[in-house]
């Protein structure tokens, strides 16, 4: 009986051995399931030949099902790519040998409504702009009106004359998440039509590519290549949420890095609202000339806190000044840099505080012009609240 286990115990061991060692690597056992016991799989044997010679192919019967992630995936594409378009400037350059030779430049942008208006960068109609032309995702193309510019916030209203439009739906802006999943639709590379994933990877205030300020910039890891510029970044439900705009590049190759910012729709929305009231942007302004001051500087001044903003200079007749803000008296250099000191030294904000004029910026972005915050500032030691009512900005260098 002993003996009779033991046998036992080997032929179940040789086997196994038989089984996996032989067997199913060649395909043998799979091929008896297939043909013996079909339920078990969702493809089936198909036997190619020809010149090159003959071919077993392991083919599935039909398409797997979408996950719901997928299904996430197709619908918010097939929703938001009609509203992408394709904007192609025309511009003049000047050329040693040729004289004036037209160049192209190209972006993406979105449609707002079935009037027609789009919005898109700045920088992608560029400075001397002799032609824009908008393709729709239906491919029918279209001359553009530039209706205005933003060139603080890097922004531009195009409009078309088309039928049959589909226009984007916006979304807030405020309070979104690092790690939240956007999507972004452009036209890469002219490559029309593209649609990307990934996370928002931060929120920070960056410069632009022509150097303006973007306050809240939603910083993603979605891939944004030239030609991305001016089109929307969604999040999952296919709501816009900003503009891409820039990408950060190692040793100024021209593409993804895994970094990219887009300007957010709130940003874009306050430019709308004041382009539709004024005809143009009208940005808040304290209307200073500002000096970023840090412990360093601090220090040597004399100043009562490390970080802050000190009034170099109020502009005659500007919001500081109507208020009764202080400018520097006493000349002096920072480097080469001639500088006032002797100013008030702003700190905060209404109660949020300034540590230098990208703060600023920011408290201006979520306020309109007529509006009344409290500075709060150092006039030497003297801690002060000032009621301040925001003018219109005059220049790109006032805050």
């Amino acid at each position: 009986m002993k003996l009779r286990r033991i046998l036992l115990v080997v032929l179940l061991l040789v086997g196994f051995y038989l089984l996996t060692q032989h067997l199913w690597p060649t395909g043998t056992v799979a091929a008896l399931m297939q043909r013996y016991v079909p339920s078990m799989s969702d493809s089936r044997m198909e036997h190619v030949s020809g010149p090159l010679g003959a071919f077993d192919l392991n083919v599935a019967n039909a398409q797997p099902a979408y996950d719901t992630e997928e299904q996430n995936n197709i619908a918010v594409y097939k929703r938001v790519t009609p509203s992408v378009v394709n904007i192609t400037s025309t511009t003049i350059a000047i050329d040693f040998f040729y004289g004036a030779v037209p160049q192209q430049g190209q972006g993406s942008g979105f449609i707002l409504d079935k009037q027609g208006h789009i919005l898109t960068n700045n920088h992608v109609i560029g400075e001397n702009y002799q032609r824009v032309e908008v393709q729709l995702a239906d491919k029918h193309k279209y001359k553009a009106q530039v209706v205005t510019v933003d060139k603080a916030h890097d922004l531009a209203l195009l409009q078309i004359n088309a039928p049959n439009l589909q226009p984007v739906e916006l979304a807030d802006s405020r309070n979104l998440q690092v790690g939240q999943k956007v999507f972004a639709i452009g036209n890469p590379f002219g490559l029309s039509g593209t649609m990307t994933r990934g996370i928002i990877s931060a929120i920070r205030s960056v410069r632009g590519p022509n150097g303006n300020a973007i306050d809240n910039a939603i910083q993603t890891d979605a891939a944004i290549n030239p030609g991305n510029s001016g089109g929307p970044l969604m999040n999952s439900h296919g709501q816009v949420i900003g503009i891409n705009t820039m990408i950060a590049s190692n040793n100024g190759a021209d593409q993804s890095a895994g970094i990219g910012f887009a300007i957010p729709i709130n940003t874009a929305r306050a430019v709308l609202d004041d382009f539709s009231k004024y005809g143009h942007v009208r940005r808040p302004s304290l209307a200073i000339t500002p000096l970023e001051i840090g412990p360093d500087l601090a220090d040597q001044i004399g100043l009562p806190a490390d970080y802050g903003v000190l009034i170099q200079r109020v502009l005659p007749g500007g919001a500081a000044e109507r208020a009764g803000l202080k400018g520097g008296t006493q000349r002096a250099a920072l480097g080469n840099t001639p500088v006032m000191l002797g100013g008030d030294f702003i700190v905060a904000i209404d109660g949020e505080e300034i540590t230098n004029v990208q703060d600023i910026s920011s408290v201006m972005n979520s306020h309109k012009t007529g509006d009344v915050v409290t500075v709060t500032a150092f006039r030497g030691r003297r801690r002060m609240d000032v009621k301040v009512t925001l003018g219109e900005a005059g220049n790109d260098r006032q805050i």
